[in-house]
């Protein structure tokens, strides 16, 4: 082999030595890309579950946060309303599929309001698009003008007895959101709504839609899902070393069961014992 000349007083060129330190450096590396893959995926599912504008049907009271619908006992069904400056009215639903309430979604944002648990009490206050919250005055009529939380805003949720999946909407007074035929001469007029209601009746009588990432059971599964989808090559990045069949299915199980971090830990002491031992 011919080699380089060389003269006297040049300097040698040193020879790069890829120490262990460096090995272990890059193989690090190698580790922290594989974790950073790892939890970008798993933020990504979240991210998912975060965008799901899906709406589904209250079953329970506790089901009840976030953005909701009033779906009001009219023929055709209509929705609890506002406007801007805080009238509050019935308005027609047209996302809706053969007039089956438990169908409806809103398609004007007057529509939808936000229910919230008032804090230290079982009562609920619901604010309206334009940041105002659904009030119920002593005559029973309602307006959506209020900043603040009195016993004017604050209303309870009573699920119906005898027909699962409806609420009836109480106010402090003990009386009732109720709707009826507008009194108005004008053809086609809309339903008027009111809270002096005594007595639980079919106009008391109203289905709440609200959007599915709110509402726990179906907010679980998702969680759940999500624990369950990871790949082979994940779960061998956060173990560092190839897996047993075996073994992949017993994180997948431990990862449905909510023991996966313990599980990861296990098998890497496991490995270092067989690699030593």
């Amino acid at each position: 082999m011919v080699k380089a000349l060389t003269f006297k007083g040049d300097k040698k060129p040193k020879k790069r030595k890829r120490t262990a330190e460096a090995s272990g450096s890059a193989g690090k590396n190698d580790d922290d890309d594989r974790q950073l893959k790892v939890a970008k995926a798993s933020a990504e599912d979240a991210a998912a579950n975060e965008d799901d504008d899906s709406w589904v049907s209250a079953d329970v009271m506790t089901d009840i946060s976030g953005p909701i619908m009033f779906v009001l006992p009219t023929e055709p069904p209509t929705a609890l309303a506002c406007d801007a400056i805080g009238k509050v009215f019935t308005l027609p639903i047209e996302n809706i599929i053969d007039n089956n309430p438990i169908t409806a979604e809103p398609h004007d944002v007057r529509q939808v309001w936000v229910a919230n648990r008032i804090v230290g009490t079982e009562h609920f206050r619901f604010k309206g698009h334009h940041g105002k919250y659904l009030s119920c005055d002593k005559i029973g009529l309602f307006s959506a003008t209020s900043e603040a939380i009195t016993p004017l805003e604050s209303f309870s949720i009573i699920p119906t007895a005898d027909t699962p999946g409806t609420f009836q909407i109480q106010t402090l007074r003990d009386t009732f959101l109720s709707v009826r035929a507008s009194k108005s001469s004008k053809a086609n007029a809309a339903p008027e709504v009111r809270g002096d209601e005594t007595e639980i009746t079919f106009d008391t009588t109203l289905r709440i839609r609200m959007q599915a990432k709110y509402k726990p059971k179906i907010k679980a599964s998702k969680e759940e899902k999500a624990r369950e989808k990871i790949s082979r090559s994940e779960l061998e990045a956060a173990v560092g070393r190839r897996l047993e069949e075996e073994e992949v299915k017993m994180l997948k199980r431990a990862r449905r069961e909510g023991s996966y971090h313990e599980a990861v830990l296990d098998l890497k002491v496991k490995g270092k014992h067989d690699k030593y031992g």
